[in-house]
């Protein structure tokens, strides 16, 4: 039985991969420091011409492959217009939503290489002053990033380095409480390449070569559509995307298992792999749930769309406040990984 000392790895690698600001579209500092933190392990990676991680954990029936998908794209923003005021009007990258961005401290990257704080603030957004404050109906269109420098037109922002297009990234504000809550924007799915790396620790402290060729695809566009779309080494006949847990109304799940997904907005998952995903969690003690997940979308599906004849599944630790400010569990990360020993039997 795997220790739960492989959980708490899992999330220190989770702590560290966060401090990276990793939106779609900017993830090669993260990418590299997957690449790298496999390597540590003794595990062979490379990085993608996409821009992704793919490792090969090992196993000895290369017929019968097996892919565990994560993503370290996050959401985030992009420049979209710089106002005459010099504050910026974003756009989103992925699902951000302002809504949940407001207040947010913020950091935008340009591409001269320098760095510049600012918060995402409602426009007007003295409640002092704007008597509308309560009313205005919240979009990265009545939002802007007001910068922490002294800029007061257009030019001045520009004169920064600033320009359209330049990146845009959340504050994290990471944090683990006494008693084991593990809270953090964009654990969606940082966590996840965390849990794989705390399964990949474990298998080479136990010198363990699995029965069958396991691979890892880190993807880096995930939360824009295309993550899985390639990649898939030959042999391979069932991609797992191990990826956030739904919590919430209507569903079983809570943060402190483990979620196994029947069926989401694309449709069903692959019944024989849900099937032995729940045996594995049953074999190993896990504390699991199955729901059925109403506005959610995976790798592995964007695998099957691009035509790889593989059938698919989808586990994760159970996440709350998705696409906001996230709240997982220690408990729930050690149930994952139970469930991943399962299904590989190691």
């Amino acid at each position: 039985m795997i220790d739960k000392a492989y959980a708490d790895f899992a999330w220190e690698q989770t702590e560290k991969l966060l401090a990276i600001d990793s939106p779609s579209g900017f993830t090669d500092r993260a990418a590299d420091w997957v690449k790298d933190a496999f390597g540590r392990l003794g595990f062979p990676a490379r990085i993608t011409g996409k821009g992704g991680v793919l490792i090969d954990l090992g196993g000895e029936d290369a017929r019968d492959g097996l892919l565990l998908e994560a993503h370290t794209d996050t959401l985030g923003a992009m420049v979209a217009e710089i106002k005459g005021s010099g504050r910026l009007r974003v756009t989103n990258l992925g699902g951000m939503r302002s809504e949940n961005g407001e207040a947010e401290n913020v950091k935008v990257y340009t591409r001269c290489g320098k760095v510049y704080e600012g918060t995402l603030q409602l426009c007007n957004a003295s409640v002092h002053v704007n008597g509308e404050y309560g009313n205005t109906k919240r979009s990265f269109d009545t939002t802007e990033v007001v910068l922490d420098e002294d800029v007061r037109s257009a030019q001045d922002t520009r004169t920064l380095g600033i320009e359209v297009g330049d990146i845009v990234c959340f504050d994290p504000r990471t944090r683990r409480t006494a008693s084991g809550y593990l809270k953090s924007r964009f654990l969606d799915d940082k966590l996840s390449v965390g849990i794989l790396l705390g399964f990949a620790r474990y298998l080479a402290d136990k010198v363990i070569t699995p029965s069958r060729r396991t691979y890892v695809h880190v993807t880096v566009y995930e939360e824009v559509g295309h993550g899985g779309a390639a990649s898939v080494p030959e042999g391979v006949t069932e991609a797992i995307s191990v990826d956030m847990g739904c919590v919430g109304e209507g569903l079983s799940c809570t943060e402190r298992q483990t979620s196994i997904c029947a069926k989401d907005s694309g449709g069903p998952y692959s019944y024989q792999v849900v099937g032995k995903l729940i045996d594995a969690a049953k074999r190993m003690g896990a504390d699991y749930a199955v729901d059925v997940y109403p506005h959610y979308g995976s790798d592995v599906e964007v695998t099957l769309h691009a035509g790889h004849d593989i059938r698919h599944g989808l586990i994760g630790a159970g996440v709350y406040a998705s696409h906001g400010y996230e709240r997982s569990h220690i408990d729930g990360v050690y149930n994952t990984l139970k469930v991943l020993c399962g299904y590989l039997n190691v």
